[in-house]
């Protein structure tokens, strides 16, 4: 049976991602980490939803591998849909803004991770030609803008 018009074939289908909004004193948590093509970008604490996680499950499993950091999430930033030019699938991300705890030095970051950062928004719209994508600085500015959303907008129905 053929979809619907409109329906996207699953290899089209946005693939679900979270990142982590930390501030602390003016300042945002980043990561600078190489692309596919070997680049060195800056993004957020963020990754792709795994199994059967919950999304607040999957951006605090991000942000511990990503940076060492511990993270709570306190709120929703907002909900992305993005595609890459070069794609063929976009990007659907939900972007959560809270707290995070002092590195934990023992552990070992993510493959790809160079290093932690902070910055704070000046400086990564002077990085704008490394941002992983046009997300990183559009969940920065609405964050400053006071977008934040309840934790429970986000309903998790998975069976184990």
């Amino acid at each position: 049976m053929t979809p619907p018009l409109g329906t996207p074939s699953p290899a089209n289908r946005p693939r679900i991602t979270v990142a982590a909004i930390a501030e602390r004193n003016g300042r945002f948590l980043f990561v600078e980490e190489r692309n596919g093509a070997g680049s060195l970008v800056i993004n957020q604490p963020a990754g792709h939803l795994e199994g059967s996680e919950t999304l607040i499950d999957a951006v605090v499993r991000e942000c511990l591998e990503e940076t060492g950091c511990r993270f709570r999430p306190e709120s929703v930033v907002g909900l992305y849909l993005w595609s890459h030019p070069e794609a063929e699938s976009g990007f659907l991300r939900v972007c959560f803004a809270g707290s995070a705890g002092e590195p934990d030095p023992s552990r070992e970051l993510d493959e790809g991770i160079e290093r932690v950062l902070w910055l704070n928004r000046a400086e990564l719209a002077g990085e704008a030609g490394r941002l992983r994508s046009p997300l990183v600085l559009h969940g920065i500015d609405d964050y400053l803008a006071g977008e934040r959303y309840s934790l429970s907008l986000l309903k998790s129905l998975i069976s184990d």
